[in-house]
């Protein structure tokens, strides 16, 4: 789009809009060349880790005290998005970190947990993560199965989580079990989880159609040893912690979406002014300007939906963002699909070639519409809201 933000009433600090500035700078500098490799070999963007980290971008929502920017969930919003738009992969792996893990901590952890975690989770020196899918559950998630039980001043945790983004790197986790299983969502509970606890190992490292810089992985507890001092918020008020970021998550997916198809429209864009088919550019042609006119507006849609929920969540509306989050999160991922699908089609032979990144944003852009909560299960929660409206 080029447009630094767009051009309708969002209302961007000169903060915010320094820090777009900063961040595009250094995903088309930095992140954009690594994108191709850490694709081809699934590998961790660990180069772009350590910079972001440098930027003080690991810790958005994070106040001073504990080592973050103490910035808010339009700032979070803006990185994503940008860092989308080249690599997907390093969006996705600053989001589980920056979000699922370091934001989930900031919000339900205490005082003693917050100086301890927090600092090294900000810096760079420890990776973050989440894990709440099993084998057995993903979207009907309090169907888990990984037990803790309390024994003297430790829970002892046995099961498995699949299916985790940074799961192979991760050196700290949000885990989610089962304290109390015989009282259904009102007996799981929430914890931080460190690799180096007695009993937890990684297990099986995943290769994907996408986001294959992004290490997905199972974690393996076996009679694993967690301290109760490490029990996130209250013993069986893991379902409080879970739901009090899901809204954020959904919105900042949003914000990847929307990256990942303006990155793909760019491209297309660029491809159709330059490319000479029967005399002239193709973009000439009355189909090819229909594609790029419906791929233009979606996108404009998806950033007004998207930067409505961020500035809703640093407003710490509750209820009314479950429908706002659901909407942006339904919106642009089936957005940042057609968008994707459009612009290999405008590139045709060299669209379905890995030396042009539609091919990469193609199938990256798949699992927007999967993880966070399936399209499917968005469309439940928007009918459930609008039903419910009084």
């Amino acid at each position: 789009m080029g447009r630094e933000g767009g051009y309708m009433h969002l209302e961007f600090t000169e903060e915010q809009k320094m820090l777009r500035q900063s961040v595009k700078t250094f995903a088309e500098k930095e992140v954009a060349p690594l994108a191709y490799e850490i694709d081809r070999n699934e590998r961790f963007p660990s180069e772009s880790f350590k910079r972001l980290a440098e930027m003080g971008l690991l810790g958005v929502t994070v106040p001073a005290e504990y080592g973050g920017a103490g910035a808010g969930y339009t700032d979070m919003c803006i990185i994503g998005e940008e860092l989308g738009v080249v690599c997907c992969s390093t969006s996705a792996t600053w989001g589980a970190h920056s979000d699922l893990c370091v934001d989930n901590i900031r919000r339900n952890a205490n005082h003693a947990q917050k100086k301890k975690y927090l600092p090294p989770l900000c810096d760079g020196s420890k990776i973050g993560g989440l894990a709440m899918t099993e084998p057995s559950s993903g979207s009907d998630v309090l169907s888990m199965k990984l037990r803790a039980e309390r024994k003297g001043d430790d829970f002892i945790l046995n099961g498995s989580k699949i299916f985790i983004s940074n799961g192979p790197v991760g050196d700290v986790f949000v885990i989610y079990a089962k304290t109390s299983p015989e009282k259904g969502a009102h007996g799981v509970s929430a914890f931080i989880v460190e690799k180096e606890f007695p009993g937890f190992s990684r297990g099986k490292k995943f290769e994907k159609m996408g986001w294959r810089g992004s290490p997905t992985g199972e974690l393996v507890f076996e009679d694993c040893r967690v301290p109760a001092e490490n029990l996130l918020g209250e013993e069986n008020k893991g379902v409080d912690v879970l739901m009090s970021g899901l809204n954020t998550e959904r919105i900042l997916l949003g914000a990847l979406s929307l990256g990942i198809s303006r990155g793909a429209f760019e491209c297309a864009l660029k491809y159709a002014k330059e490319r000479v088919q029967f005399g002239k550019p193709i973009a000439a042609f009355q189909l090819i300007q229909s594609k790029l006119a419906d791929m233009s507006m979606e996108i404009e849609l998806s950033r007004l939906i998207t930067y409505q929920g961020a500035a809703m969540a640093d407003r710490g509306l509750g209820r009314e963002l479950n429908l706002i989050s659901a909407y942006a999160k339904l919106f642009t991922s089936e957005v940042a699909m057609r968008v994707t699908t459009e612009a290999v089609q405008i590139l045709g032979g060299y669209g379905y070639m890995k030396e042009f990144p539609v091919e990469r944003m193609m199938r990256d852009a798949k699992l927007q519409a999967i993880g966070g909560g399936t399209s499917e299960i968005q469309r439940l929660i928007i009918a459930r809201e609008i039903l419910s409206a009084k």
